[in-house]
Order: structure tokens, then C-alpha cells, then sequence
């Protein structure tokens, strides 16, 4: 059985779960095609609400995704250590 419950002035379409198991597909298509959003009842209480996608996220590229987000401080080509405080080198 499909109604329309009055949710904050906005109209959500529920139906219930035996519904909605039985018609499943078509009712996703439903929600995609209008935007609007259906509620799942099982015995007429809420379980559950089917809401349309949001905007698709456009892919990143990966290459410079980093960029201005560090700074380089002081020298990172030099040993952090003298040479002379190295045990592999004493004899």
C-alpha cells in the first residue's frame, strides 16, 4: 500500500516493506527519476528511507593532489648527523 506521509510541509511516499520487496526495482528507478525520496514502513512504523544519490563527486586526479599542503624546513639533503657520530664508520 503506498501513501503519502506530510513530513515539514514536504510530501514523502511510503510504502510498505512487502511492497517494497515486491516491487524493489521499480520503485528505485522511482526515486531516481524524481528526485524524491521514498519511506519504508513494516507495520506502519519507519525502517527505513530511500533517498535519491547525490551529485556525482568528479575523479581527482591523484598527480598533484598533495601540492601547497607541506612546507619544507630547513635542509633535507644533509646527514641529520656528523659523520664522525657514526658507529658503521669508526674502526
Amino acid at each position: 500500500m503506498v501513501k503519502s506521509a506530510s513530513q515539514g510541509g514536504s510530501a514523502m511516499q511510503e510504502v510498505a516493506i512487502s511492497e517494497f520487496k515486491a516491487k524493489c526495482l521499480a520503485l528505485l528507478e522511482q526515486v531516481r527519476k524524481t528526485k524524491k525520496p521514498i519511506r519504508v514502513t513494516r507495520f506502519g512504523e519507519p525502517v527505513a528511507e530511500v533517498v535519491p544519490p547525490g551529485p556525482a563527486a568528479a575523479e581527482a586526479d591523484w598527480l598533484g593532489s598533495m601540492a601547497d599542503t607541506m612546507e619544507i624546513v630547513g635542509d633535507i639533503v644533509s646527514p641529520v648527523m656528523e659523520e664522525t657520530d657514526w658507529e658503521a664508520l669508526r674502526e
